[in-house]
């Protein structure tokens, strides 16, 4: 069974297809300087409609997480449980949701210095997800 896919709208395609050549970008206001996640139309700081996209670190911290140990709503996840979904507050202010990848379970904890990495999932989606940043 496949994965799902992320569905690209005109609104995220700039960020996937960044993403796509493993680089990370967030849309970033030109009137206040307020980065924001998820692609939105207008600022959700203050609702100006100047937004460019800006490459940014992809480093954070976690913010929380849970442990996914069963894969019932999604059989295509089976052989990769257990694995850790994290809510990342990221350097420039948003936070995200992304998948902690290549760190023990055991070892994830609120606080922790993550980066963000990329899977290619295919030739049009490489989705970033999160490891320990040291």
């Amino acid at each position: 069974m496949e994965k799902p896919l992320p569905t690209v709208s005109h609104l995220s395609e700039p960020f996937w297809g960044a993403a796509r050549e493993h680089r990370f970008v967030l849309q970033r206001c030109d009137e206040c300087g307020a980065y924001q996640w998820y692609p939105k139309a207008w600022c959700a700081d203050c609702g100006s409609r100047k937004l460019r996209w800006k490459e940014v670190t992809g480093r954070g911290t976690v913010y929380s997480y849970t442990i996914i140990n069963h894969a019932k709503a999604n059989p295509a996840f089976t052989g990769e449980v257990p694995y850790a979904i994290a809510v990342v507050e990221l350097q420039e202010g948003p936070r995200m949701y992304g998948r902690i990848k290549d760190c023990p379970i055991e070892e994830i904890a609120t606080g922790m210095k993550v980066r963000v990495v990329f899977e290619d999932l295919s030739e049009e989606i490489s989705l970033p997800q999160f490891t320990r940043d040291r």
